[in-house]
């Protein structure tokens, strides 16, 4: 039988760290077929972390993380791993040693990353569902960016064992499907189903959050959020920012870097490894993050979940734009690329604080390409958003 990457005209999966495992007989999800993000380890396989250097310097690990494993005992199986940007560290998808995969929803545009093989596999048909994980919106970006459902779980809800960290206390197992139904199915696999309904409070649009990613946005997602707001008891328009968007990526990029230094500073100053661009100059700023900046962004951080807790009090749940636009043309210059991953860390730094749970849902194009929008909850109520994400597909809520 063919491998995966035979079968890849996406540039989806790797060839050199490629694992395949096959599932339990049975389960709820037998049948079906996954990726899994080249961070997730495999037992007997090294984990690549998109990088030559870490894999020329790593041994093959010695168990399956916990999120693949629970995935194979409820029946599906794991065909290939798929290509991630380098050190999982950016959202765009283009990785300097391994290529782009192809956006098969935005043809000529980035997938979006750092999970943009799983992404770009899930888009284009050739798994059921994909691994991913999201620090900073790598699986919330690509979702948004490709046409398919992400979600990014509460924090620390999926143990993250077995999975190559970047910024621990901001790092989520994550997972992509091109239907809500399929990632509803999924979700109560990882996350556990307790078999309770989940309760429905207010929806809260989060007028700010529009206006920070622009009128053109705006206008794409209004038809969505009403689509949305019809399953909701209330419809109330709030502020979630306090104009604090700037500050939430400022806060987060710092934050991010110091972890980053901590959990892979002693290989990177021992293997000086070739970074490509975009990744150099952030490990590079991370070398020499001022210990100031990383206080004054915890105790901005922890404001924020102050914010957060209260807002999203009595099951009520947050819309808000997924991206601040389309997916942007590959091979852009690298200023251009930071403006926009910038503007992304504004909106997408907010679940990230917060350690909320948030989906991308596909409900919105400009110009032909896929822009998502997407839903955030408190921690803990993963299941009502998984609710709402498949009560939308049962209503076949999609983009056309």
């Amino acid at each position: 039988m063919a491998r995966i990457h035979d079968l890849d005209a996406l540039g989806a999966f790797t060839r050199h760290t490629h694992a395949e495992v096959a599932g339990s007989d049975a389960g709820p999800l037998a049948g079906l077929r996954f990726a899994a993000k080249d961070i997730y380890d495999v037992a007997g396989h090294v984990t690549g972390f998109g990088s030559p250097d870490w894999l020329a310097t790593h041994a093959p690990a010695a168990r399956t993380a916990t999120a693949v494993r629970r995935l194979l005992d409820a029946g599906a199986d794991l065909v290939g791993r798929t290509h991630t940007d380098e050190m999982a560290w950016s959202i765009l998808g283009e990785n300097a040693h391994y290529g782009t995969p192809t956006n098969p929803n935005a043809p000529g545009r980035v997938p979006g990353g750092s999970s943009s093989g799983s992404a770009a596999a899930v888009a284009g048909g050739l798994v059921d569902f994909a691994l991913g994980s999201d620090t900073g919106g790598s699986v919330r970006f690509p979702a948004s960016v490709c046409g398919i459902f992400g979600m990014r779980p509460t924090h620390g809800r999926i143990p993250a064992d077995g999975v190559l960290p970047l910024a621990p206390s901001f790092d989520t197992v994550g997972w992509f499907a091109r239907d809500g139904s399929l990632l509803d199915r999924v979700g109560r696999v990882l996350l556990g189903d307790d078999g309770r309904a989940p309760a429905h409070g207010p929806l809260l649009v989060a007028d700010d959050a529009l206006a920070w990613a622009g009128e053109e946005v705006a206008q794409a997602l209004a038809p969505a959020i009403a689509s949305v707001g019809r399953l909701f008891p209330t419809v109330t328009h709030v502020r979630i920012g306090h104009d604090d968007f700037a500050r939430w990526a400022e806060a987060f990029r710092d934050l991010q870097a110091a972890e980053a230094w901590e959990a892979h500073g002693r290989w990177v100053s021992a293997n000086r490894p070739a970074f490509g661009p975009g990744v150099k100059e952030r490990f590079e700023y991370a070398s020499r993050v001022e210990p100031a900046a990383v206080e004054s962004a915890r105790a901005f951080r922890a404001d924020l979940r102050a914010r957060a807790a209260s807002l999203l009090a009595n099951d009520a749940v947050v819309v808000m734009p997924s991206a601040p636009g389309i997916a942007p043309l590959r091979g852009q210059p690298l200023d251009a690329m930071n403006a926009f991953r910038a503007k992304c860390m504004g909106l997408l730094s907010f679940a990230g604080h917060a350690g909320l749970p948030q989906i991308s849902l596909p409900l919105a194009r400009i110009d032909g390409c896929p822009l998502g929008l997407s839903i955030v909850a408190a921690p803990g109520n993963d299941l009502l958003l998984l609710d709402v994400a498949r009560r939308l597909d049962d209503r076949g809520e999609k983009a056309d």
